[in-house]
């Protein structure tokens, strides 16, 4: 897939030029280590497996986003960076240490903004930053710092009713970026915005991400968005979710999801994913036919009838 990707672009591009390559791990240890992450829910025949042998690295300063479709476990992947969940399989290590559950050095972005509806965008930053510790002086000062930061400054006494969607999620990034996780995980963050905010937030996380250089995995199921927002892509299957490529993407940024290189790669790994989907449902339904076959009276592997013995 990749040597056709490396023809397709260079066809349109300047000869020597990749901007979608295999992803080269940079020298020293991994901020976030991922060796081999299995997970399962339910037992038995009714057991779904959302994640097989994944393995990914991210290094310190790194945007990674994990694109596929629904249900291949990225959001499953992503709750488990974050210690909400426990994988069945597999170890996940944060600057060398196990992950065991939720801790201050990772923060994780929902699409709901989850705003406390009776404070205003400032009291919300100051309420989530008093709780870290912070005197009240210091944090009445960095919700301020970082409401200008998303451009709220107009809004820091307005209660989150009267703000639209996206300046919501702006409140949002703003107090997370305000508590200074190590580790920002965002899953589909942007789903719920139209077209136009949409936008707007990738600007806006892209000057953010560019100010800053804080660590973080972005789930999407958006190829135009990853390919906007991450210097990594990693392409996930569908279900049993595993990595199918880890992608870097070397275009400039500010990147803007019109531009004609990207429109290019993107194509490509939709194709990709169209192919993958296709080869996971053919397996899905031979696994779903053979379990019936099996599981049938009379099917392969049953047994005697109740009562009776083996022929003699």
């Amino acid at each position: 897939m990749l040597q056709a990707l490396r023809s397709f672009l260079s066809r349109r591009r300047r000869p020597g030029i990749d901007m979608l390559v295999p992803r080269r791990a940079p020298p020293g240890p991994p901020k976030i280590d991922v060796s081999r992450v299995g997970h399962g829910f339910g037992v038995g025949p009714k057991r779904v497996v959302a994640l097989k042998d994944v393995d990914i690295s991210v290094h310190h300063g790194e945007f990674v986003c994990l694109l596929g479709p629904s249900g291949c476990g990225k959001s499953t992947l992503l709750y488990a960076l974050a210690g909400h969940l426990e994988p069945t399989g597999g170890s996940i290590s944060i600057d060398g240490v196990q992950v065991r559950g939720p801790g201050p050095d990772r923060l994780l972005l929902f699409q709901d903004p989850a705003l406390f509806p009776w404070l205003t965008v400032r009291q919300n930053l100051i309420f989530a930053l008093r709780a870290r510790g912070l005197s009240r002086s210091a944090a009445e000062a960095r919700a301020r710092a970082y409401v200008s930061l998303v451009g709220l400054d107009a809004f820091l006494d307005a209660l989150p009713h009267q703000l639209s969607g996206g300046m919501r999620m702006r409140v949002q990034l703003a107090r997370a970026l305000a508590m200074d996780p190590a580790v920002l995980l965002m899953d589909e963050p942007f789903a719920a915005l139209d077209a136009h905010t949409r936008s707007q937030m990738h600007l806006l996380l892209q000057r953010i991400w560019i100010r800053d250089r804080k660590t973080v995995v972005f789930v999407t199921h958006d190829v135009r968005e990853a390919l906007t927002l991450g210097d990594r892509v990693v392409v996930m299957a569908a279900r049993p979710g595993r990595v199918l490529h880890d992608l870097e993407v070397r275009l400039p940024r500010p990147r803007d999801p019109d531009d004609e290189a990207l429109v290019l790669m993107s194509r490509r790994i939709r194709a990709e994913l169209a192919g993958a989907d296709a080869a996971g449902a053919e397996r899905r339904r031979e696994e779903e036919a053979t379990h019936a076959r099996t599981s049938a009276p009379g099917g392969a592997g049953a047994g005697p009838p109740a009562g009776l013995g083996a022929p003699g």
